[in-house]
């Protein structure tokens, strides 16, 4: 079977490096077309120099990044320094990355990307959602080739992470996840309900750094500075590796639980802007728009990371 063609749209955040990683060690099982990049952990500037490290770092200079949307659709712009850092990749030393930047924007590459593909393309964005959402509004046209999204952000069971209601991705921009939650063709969503469980604890962080290789010491290292926030805010064991999980579904679904069911997105109230109202028990008439994802296999998503993090150091 031909890889999935996907489409990476990130805010790089030590998460979303992660997750890049893990799509870049899958060649068999994912084909990168793009990876475009939205200002959300840090500004655009720092986010799109971060993929472009990250594509260094993994041996993939050959990948085409690009710098997408600075703010979102309708809200003034809300970063995440205190929990990523200032580069929003503490943890790895910044350099100035080889891999280019591309010089069309990350919205027109991804109607340009859908319009021209033969096949099917997946989204996968694990930032907020402004370049999708801006790429729909442009050329709704572009669904007709969209095979699937699969998302992180929300929070049902687990209430906000940025606000007392809301996961900081939609909070971000209430208005391009309503978009894209409502599009008409299949998403998926991973919440906090399942990257709460999915905590990189010393141990895990420790079998990632005994695998030896530049993939895997640069998230150790990333993964070392991002547990800080979490555990002493929470009192967990680790940091919520909360990404990685859109491309572990891709890869092993079986590792996930999902169910079929309604997410509207609060847009106006300034208490609970940004929650995502999930419709878990179909208590409301609302059609179902989203497969949320509701419980993981924590050991087995560690597994399939160890696991596929280990190739980059057999790669020639």
């Amino acid at each position: 079977m031909a890889p999935r063609k996907i489409i990476i749209d990130c805010d790089p955040g030590q998460d979303d490096a992660v997750a890049l990683f893990l799509a870049l060690a899958s060649p068999d099982d994912l084909e990168v077309l793009g990876i475009t990049t939205v200002a959300g952990n840090v500004p655009l500037a720092l986010t799109q120099r971060n993929a472009r490290m990250m594509c260094d770092i993994a041996g993939r200079q050959d990948l085409r990044v690009f710098a997408g949307c600075e703010r979102p659709l309708e809200l003034d712009p809300i970063t995440a320094e205190y929990i990523h850092g200032n580069t929003g990749i503490d943890g790895v030393s910044v350099f100035e990355p080889k891999t280019p930047l591309q010089e069309q924007h990350a919205v027109d590459f991804i109607v340009e990307a859908l319009l021209d593909s033969n096949d099917a393309v997946t989204l996968v964005p694990t930032g907020p959602m402004t370049n999708i959402a801006t790429a729909i509004q442009r050329e709704p046209s572009v669904l007709r080739n969209v095979e699937q999204i699969v998302s992180m952000g929300g929070a049902m069971r687990e209430g906000g992470n940025r606000s007392p209601s809301a996961e900081f991705n939609i909070l971000v921009d209430p208005h391009a996840a309503d978009i894209v939650y409502n599009c008409g063709r299949p998403v998926t969503a991973m919440g906090l309900d399942v990257t709460h469980h999915v905590l990189s604890t010393r141990e895990r962080v420790a079998r990632i750094r005994e695998l030896d290789n530049e993939v895997a010491e640069a998230t150790a290292g990333m993964l070392s500075f991002f547990h800080r926030y979490d555990t002493k805010k929470y009192g967990s064991e680790g940091a919520p590796l909360h990404d990685p999980c859109t491309v572990a579904w891709l890869l092993r679904p079986d590792l996930f639980a999902t169910k079929r069911c309604n997410i509207s997105v609060e847009k106006d109230s300034e208490l609970t802007m940004g929650h995502t109202a999930v419709d878990f028990w179909h208590v409301t008439d609302r059609p179902h728009n989203v497969d949320w994802a509701y419980e993981v296999d924590a050991d087995g998503f560690y597994d399939l990371l160890v696991e596929r993090l280990g190739r980059f150091g057999t790669q020639t």
